[in-house]
C-alpha cells in the first residue's frame, strides 16, 4: 500500500511580468484552503491524501494548474469553489472533474 493513496499538486511557481504563471492566480493562498479543507474533511495522512506545492509544472499558459497523482489528471481553476469541487468529487467520490480538467 502506497504511503498516501493520492497527491495533490499545487503549482506555485512564480514568473517575471509578462509571463503567465500559476502564483499570479493566487496559487498559494488556494494551496493553504486546500489544505485546510481536507485536513477538516479527514482526508489527510499518512494512507489518505496529500497537498503539495510543486515548483513549475510547465503549464502556466493554460491557468493555475493542479495535478493529482497516481490518477495523473490536471486541473486548471480560478476560485475556492473550484477547489471545493475537485476535493469532493475527484478526493471523495473519485469522479473527474471534466470542466476543470485540462
Amino acid at each position: 500500500m502506497p504511503y498516501y493513496q493520492r497527491h495533490l499538486f499545487f503549482c506555485t511557481n512564480r514568473r517575471d511580468p509578462p509571463r503567465a504563471c500559476c502564483a499570479c492566480h493566487e496559487s498559494e493562498a488556494l494551496r493553504d484552503y486546500a489544505k485546510q479543507r481536507v485536513k477538516a474533511l479527514g482526508l489527510s495522512g499518512p494512507g489518505k491524501v496529500r497537498v503539495n506545492t510543486a515548483g513549475c509544472l510547465d503549464r502556466c499558459e493554460e491557468g493555475p494548474v493542479i495535478v493529482v497523482y497516481p490518477e495523473e489528471v490536471w486541473y486548471t481553476y480560478v476560485d475556492r469553489e473550484d477547489i471545493d469541487e475537485i476535493i469532493d468529487e475527484h478526493l471523495v467520490h473519485g469522479r473527474v472533474v471534466e470542466r476543470l480538467r485540462i
